[in-house]
This record gives C-alpha cells, structure tokens and sequence, in this order.
C-alpha cells in the first residue's frame, strides 16, 4: 500500500491566466490533476486532489477515471499513482527535441570520467529544466531528476540561458519573484534562503556571456556547488547546457573551475561536433486509431471517461523523432482527430505553456516535462512490476515474484501473496539457487554458454528434493530446452509439493533482465495445466511490463532495484 503525501500550496497565479474560449476545460482540469500529483512525487489521495485543484469530487474522479483508462495513473485503495505509461508524453518532447538521443553518450562518459554528476538543461521560462541526468551514487548525491525545474538564479545554467532573455523575459522574471517570493512554484528545490538579488544576477549574467561558464556556489542549497558551459548549435544560440554538479566535500566553487573546466569544455566541444554533423531524424511510425480508441472507450465507460481529456493528451504524443514540428493539419492526420477538435487541444495547450506556435507549426515546450516526468524518471524495474504482479495474483489466485539473477543465485525483488492458509513463504530479499528454481532457470538459459558454465562450474550441484536436476549435463539441456521454449516449470525441485512457472523480462534491446514467476503447491494443477491455465497470463503480464519499462527507459535509466 502507498502512502500519499500532502500537497503543498499552489504556487502564485500568474496574470492574465484566463483561458481563451476555444479553451478544452477537461483538458485544463486534467492536465492540473497530473500537475498536482506530480508535485506529490507521484502519489496524492482523492480527496486531496478535490482540495488542491478547486474540482468537484465527481469531476475528480471522472478524470482519474480516464487517465487510468489511459494507462497514465492507477489506482491503490484510495490514492491515485502515476503510471510509467505516462512518460510516453515527456518522451514525445525528448524525442522531439534529439538533444538527450545526441548528446546523453558524452554527458555520461563525462561523468564517468570525472566521478561527478553530470547533467544537461534548457530554459524554461524564466526557469531551466532537465534534460538528462548522470548522477553518481553516494550517500551525498545529486536528487534532481530529469523534468524538474529550478529558478534560473538559483542555479549555474541559468545565468547563461538568461543571456539569451528578452525584455519581456526580464520583466516575467521579476513578475515571478515579486509573486513568489518563497519559490513556491519550484517543488524541487528547498525554500529560498540564499539567492541572488535582482542586480547581482543581472551581473552575473553578464559574467557568464564574457567568460562563457557560469558558476552555483551553493545557491540551491548549502554544499551544492556546479559548473555550467553552453551548448550551441549550428545557429549559435544555446541549444542546452551542460553542468558538473558536485559537493563542498569534493570541490570547491574555485576548485570546479580550475579542475574541471577545462574537461567539461572538451566535452561539451564534442556535443557541439555531434550536433552539427548529425543527420536529419528520420520520422518514427506512430500508433495509429488513438480517436477511434477514445471513441470506443467513451462508448464503453460512459460519463466516466472525459473523452475531450482523451483526445487533448494524443495530440503531445503527435510529436516526436522526426516530428519537431507539426502543423494543425499534421497533428489532426497523426491522431485521426477532427481539424476543429486537434485546433481546440492546441489552443489549450498553448495557453498552459505545453507546445507555442511556431511559423505555421506548432512545437512542443520543456513545459511537457511537468506531467509526472521527474517521479516516474526515477523508478526501478521492481517498481514497475509490482502492481503488474499484484493483478496477476489476483487474477490466477497464486503467489508471483520478480527475481534477478546474483552470481548462481535468484534474488527476489517484488513478490505478491494471495492469503491463503497454504501460501509459498518466500520474502523479498531472499536468495535461492537458480539451478533449482524457474526464474533462475530462465535467467541462466538466457545467459551466454560460457558464461552459463562459469556461473554454475562443472561440478554436480546438491540435490535438494528427490526431483532436483543436478548432473550438469542433465542441467545443460534443461536449461537448453527453457530457452527454446521462452518458460521454465520446475516441479518439486525445490521442496516437495512446489510447482513454480517463469518467464523472462526483456529490456528495450531484447535483453533478458529479470524473470517473473507463478508459485503454487503442487495440489492445485498438475504440470501440464499450469502451462495451459497459468502460462498465457503469465506471459501477458511480462508483455505488459516490458511495456511500461520500454517507455520509462526510452530516456531514463531504469535500474532493477
């Protein structure tokens, strides 16, 4: 069970906020409802979100509703959390804009070779907001994430993207402070104590367009020190930044520039190389029938589904690889929408700062990045099966887990009960041999031949039940057979009476990470019936969560725990 947290207060109204009348309402109520649990870390309580959007619980619920028809949120008792699936609209953006598909490789090597956290931003507003994140793991760690936004004076970036501000810019930044003096519109970061005045950070802009880098020495919070240099593109304006983030432990605000610009410099000299060399995206396949979709979901569910909200949120997922740019035609084609519905969704998303008008086009905004990017960007693979493998157990009626592989042992992960008097008793965190056990059948099966044999050695293994296969060339050709047929039944291998069925996970390159399992005593169904009644669901539930982690990792590292 999840445990919601409380909603903080809505940041300051800015003016002349009113929406114009071709404006979609349940678009705007939708689209605050992910903005809220957002700002809860991914997880809010109805009825919070009834009192923090100002919404009628019936119109609440009728958007939680549709979102979960989506596949953006679920529901846990009586708390909404965001699902992986929503991803898919900041993946849009990212893809879109290549910069993270281009430049992530350099950012990451970066950090490797410094041992510090490397990250990449854009303007947003008078904001900058993340891109990409190579974070290293310490106790001491960077805990931005990628979609989170910062005030540009509080940060290294900002005073180099404020260099690029217009007047009307400036004068929004000063708007925003008078309003918001306790940065309240920024969750990511803590309170303002120590920032730059209006004049100091004029300055300070000013110093970072002569040096060409800029400079956080502590601005965000006490220890927190980062270096900034721009990157530009082919057109010389500032296509992102790239920043070192480091700790006072480590490095100074003097030691960062001495030691770390000049490789931060050679680094983002390369990104520059890599944009201007790169050839044009060629335009990705999109899913085709997404108003066909919302239609038939309207007709099943009723008033409970918000298809105007349906509708508005397939127009983000218009743009993409190859499509920075889409005209009002290109976007009512790549939906199936109706010309006057994809321009009604457009003028409500311009109007919230989602995509602006560009030429005869339409673009989207970093802005895309606040619908539940920055919680979901930190998930685990566990995190993600988890509630896939809850449904599963309640569907079959028996325990399932995930495992991974450690050494020539499964470890589990995630694992759900079913209550019954006689259940499997297998805790998260235990270790169990994966000769003698289905998942780990199915992660070593997947395994290279030589490095199968160095996990398992040439010697016998110990027999730990009458059944248990242990002559390695016994164990070669079970293991031979799991891989041919993409399953593994072991039955009362482990202890008697214990049947247990697993298929792999593979992540976006087709490689096997993790295994998922049906446990279940041996009285229940015979071997042959747990292949024809169990393994089709099981099967089902690895597809749907290799789904939702393809989409979470398309820009996010996602590790296993």
């Amino acid at each position: 069970m999840t445990t919601s947290r409380p909603l903080p207060p809505p940041p300051a109204p800015a003016p002349d906020t009113a929406p114009p009348p071709e404006a979609v309402a349940p678009l705007v109520r939708g689209i605050a409802v992910l903005r809220r649990l957002t700002d809860t870390d991914g997880t809010a309580a109805l009825g919070d979100l009834e009192r923090a959007t100002g919404l009628a619980r019936s119109t609440v619920d009728r958007v939680v509703a549709t979102l979960a028809r989506m596949g953006y949120v679920r529901l846990d008792g009586r708390d909404v959390v965001l699902a992986p699936r929503l991803m898919e609209l900041g993946n849009a953006y990212l893809a879109a804009l290549r910069l993270p598909a281009l430049l992530a490789g350099h950012a990451d090597a970066l950090a490797d070779a410094l041992d510090e956290s490397v990250s990449l931003a854009v303007a947003d507003g008078d904001g900058i907001r993340f891109l990409h994140q190579a974070t290293r793991r310490r106790a001491l760690s960077l805990s931005f994430r990628i979609g989170d936004l910062l005030p540009a004076e509080r940060t290294a970036p900002g005073p180099l993207l404020a260099g690029e501000w217009s007047a009307e810019d400036w004068h929004r930044w000063h708007r925003r402070r008078a309003a918001d003096p306790g940065d309240r519109a920024f969750p990511a970061v803590p309170p303002r104590s120590r920032t730059l005045s209006g004049p100091a950070f004029e300055t300070a802009v000013e110093r970072a367009r002569a040096d060409g880098w800029a400079l956080d020495d502590q601005l965000i919070e006490p220890g927190l020190v980062a270096l900034s240099v721009p990157v530009r593109g082919a057109d010389g304006r500032i296509a992102c930044v790239a920043s070192v983030v480091s700790h006072t432990s480590r490095h100074s605000a003097d030691s960062l520039r001495t030691i770390l610009l000049p490789p931060l410099r050679s680094a983002v000299a390369a990104m520059e190389r890599t944009l201007a060399t790169a050839p044009p995206a060629e335009p990705a396949d999109r899913p085709s029938g997404l108003a066909g979709w919302t239609g038939a979901s309207k007709q099943e569910l009723g008033r409970e589904f918000v298809e105007s909200l349906a509708r508005g949120l397939t127009v983000v997922t218009a743009f993409g690889e190859g499509r920075p740019e889409l005209t009002l035609t290109a976007v009512a084609e790549a939906t199936g929408l109706a010309r006057a519905t994809a321009r009604r969704a457009l003028i409500t998303l311009a109007h919230l700062g989602y995509v602006t008008p560009h030429g005869r086009g339409f673009r989207l905004t970093p802005r895309v990045l606040a619908l539940g990017f920055p919680p979901l960007s930190r998930t685990t693979v566990t995190r993600i099966a988890r509630p896939h493998l809850a449904a599963l157990g309640r569907s079959v009626q028996d325990s399932t887990a995930l495992a991974v592989l450690t050494g020539d042992e499964v470890q589990y992960t995630a694992r759900s009960t079913t209550g019954r008097i006689m259940d499997v008793d297998i805790a998260v965190g235990s270790r169990l041999p994966a000769y003698a056990t289905s998942t780990g059948r199915v992660l070593l099966a997947a395994l290279p031949p030589g490095e199968r044999a160095a996990r398992l050695g040439p010697a016998a293994r110990d027999p730990l039940t009458a059944r248990t296969v242990t002559r390695p060339a016994d164990l070669a050709a079970v293991l031979d057979r799991t891989r041919a047929d993409g399953f593994a039944l072991v039955d009362e291998e482990l202890e008697a009476g214990l049947r247990s069925l697993a298929v792999p996970l593979h992540d976006r390159h087709g490689t096997v990470l993790a295994a998922i399992n049906i446990t279940l005593h041996s009285s229940r169904r015979t071997p042959a019936q747990c292949v024809t009644d169990l393994l089709p669901a099981l099967r089902a539930t690895a597809t749907a969560i290799e789904a939702d982690l393809h989409i979470a990792s398309r820009f996010a590292r996602v590790p296993l725990l």
